[in-house]
């Protein structure tokens, strides 16, 4: 991420201080309160699985909006005009609605305190080993981007030295969590949401208040860019330039399904928020809940990145000292006062602490149950791996400060993302989903499909885009070829490694194949033998069409 430009200096006197002081002691006093309930590493790791279906909803949707949804966004919506609309509307929806109704019953009737654990009962241990790793290695690279943007905005916006803003916003997220838990964390994200919306809705409007409304808008974008800059999917046909450098059918396999159901039904840092509810209907309602202000939060970052384009044409260009990431930072100088803005500054500071804080929280549930317990320090009493979890929350707030930094290579938040998205989390959603629905699939196919999904988006990304061997437009479409490539080669091994070894007997298969009657379920739904998904011929050949399909656009 390239530095903020220096004039960008907000103008901020006592009275925003005072609210983002204020911000900070009920941040803090939230963790001491949650502190009462925290007396076993349920309480810890999981909130005891108390909490209503409401506020583990908007604890979902808040442990998102970190620096991917404030300056990712904001800045996606300069770049790239209306397509922004795509990670919400195809790339987040489906997908949170597939976990509320398909997926979390799987993962809250198995009692499993992490995503990891479900491979671990469904394959082997090699499996749950190799995808904790990869897991926790994940969580503390994004939590270390947004620790990195959020010194970049402190440091800009109001003065503080890098250092001082890392060393700030990393003690606060480590006190809190440390005293209070995962409770602490998801109360807290609870209260960050609304104060994220307080920040953004003023300058929305403000912000179209300034270019003459929608219409005012649209008009000199169109004029700036053309049509296509204002429409979703305007020069999205196959062999079309556009700017995203991506056609229909990427978005649709690369971020509608693959990128997304990755994202959004394997990432542990969100779907700790889910496991955290008091029973399987309000685990199963979590996302649903999340999925609404999901709909319209698209407005109120994709808005402002459009206004940033039209109040400075030259943003992101070399004409320019501003970068696509400067969207918010700019408008929040040009239209807020003084007291709205300190609230502005407090949201930001909100949205990057919610992001650290959703990652570190599942980072230290999996190194601690994941590796620590079942690799380590096995059969050790409740207080001790209690203990281990708040000392492992401080190595990885300490371990995001160290990674932070890998996030400077990269000139746009969202680009560095969905590179470690598709090179992580795609890989495990091949392996849960062929592993939920296809019976059959054995013990030793989980592991070798993680490696095969990871190493192929890397091989994709590293070699066949960044050496040029097949010409993809842009990082963004070189992310959503390879979140494919990963997921084709993930499963194609997984069918082949199942044809020639053993699959797990199917009395330990009770609950965690679609089909199966789960132990502690009234009924089940029976699909049988028959059903498309456990036909491993057509499963492998269709990821063969799909992968041909998806390069197939680049070398025309």
């Amino acid at each position: 991420m390239q530095y903020l430009a220096e004039g960008l200096r907000l103008p901020t006197n006592g009275l925003d201080y005072t609210i983002l002081a204020i911000y900070f002691v009920v941040v803090l006093g939230i963790g001491f309160a949650a502190r009462a309930s925290v007396k076993t590493s349920l309480d810890f790791f999981l909130s005891g699985r108390s909490l209503p279906a409401w506020v583990t909803g908007l604890a979902f949707v808040a442990a998102n909006l970190g620096a991917t949804e404030i300056l990712g966004m904001a800045a996606t919506g300069a770049q790239y005009g209306v397509a922004v609309v795509h990670w919400y509307w195809i790339g987040a929806i489906p997908a949170m609605v597939f976990l509320g109704l398909v997926m979390m019953p799987f993962y809250y009737r198995s009692k499993v305190r992490s995503v990891p654990e479900f491979l671990l009962q469904r394959f082997d241990r090699s499996a749950h080993l190799l995808s904790s790793i990869l897991f926790a290695f994940a969580a503390i690279l994004i939590a270390g981007v947004n620790l990195y943007a959020l010194s970049i905005v402190v440091e800009a916006l109001l003065g503080w030295d890098r250092w001082v803003a890392i060393v700030v916003a990393g003690v606060f997220v480590l006190l809190y969590i440390t005293i209070g838990g995962l409770s602490s964390a998801i109360y807290n994200e609870v209260l960050q949401f609304f104060v994220i919306l307080a920040a953004l809705i003023p300058l929305t409007l403000l912000g179209l208040k300034r270019v003459g409304g929608w219409d005012g808008l649209s008009g000199s974008l169109e004029k700036q860019h053309g049509a296509d800059f204002m429409s979703a999917w305007g020069g999205t046909g196959i062999g079309d330039a556009n700017p995203l450098g991506a056609n229909w059918l990427t978005i649709i396999l690369g971020l509608g399904f693959v990128l997304s159901f990755g994202y959004w039904t394997t990432n542990f840092a969100e779907v700790q928020r889910a496991l955290s509810a008091k029973n399987l209907s309000a685990a199963k309602r979590t996302p649903l809940i999340a999925a609404f202000p999901k709909i319209f939060i698209v407005f109120a970052v994709m808005i402002p990145g459009l206004v940033a384009a039209v109040v400075v044409p030259q943003i992101g260009t070399p004409d320019s000292d501003l970068t696509y990431n400067d969207a918010i930072p700019l408008l929040m100088r040009e239209l807020l006062p003084n007291g709205v803005l300190g609230i502005a500054v407090t949201g930001l500071l909100a949205a990057f602490m919610a992001g650290m804080a959703a990652n570190v929280s599942s980072f230290n549930t999996v190194f601690t149950t994941d590796i620590w317990q079942r690799y380590v320090k096995k059969d050790q009493s409740d207080a001790y791996y209690l203990k281990f979890g708040r000392l492992i929350t401080a190595v990885g707030v300490l371990a995001s400060i160290g990674t932070a930094f890998i996030a400077a290579s990269f000139s746009n938040i969202m680009t560095y993302l969905q590179t470690l998205f598709s090179f992580f989390n795609v890989p495990m959603f091949v392996v849960f989903i062929i592993g939920m629905f296809w019976k059959r699939a054995s013990m030793k196919s989980g592991v070798w499909g993680l490696v095969a999904g990871t190493t192929a988006a890397m091989v994709n990304y590293f070699v066949i885009y960044k050496q040029g061997i097949i010409d993809i437009p842009s990082d963004q479409g070189a992310n959503f070829v390879s979140a494919i490539v990963g997921f084709v080669a993930g499963a194609v091994v997984m069918v082949v490694v199942t044809l020639f070894t053993a699959p797990k007997p199917e009395a330990e298969l009770a609950g965690l194949v679609y089909g199966t009657e789960s132990p502690d379920a009234d009924e089940a739904p029976d699909e049988g033998d028959s059903a498309w998904y456990r036909k491993p011929a057509l499963l492998g050949w269709g990821a063969i069409v799909l992968a041909t399909l998806c390069y197939l656009p680049y070398s025309l």
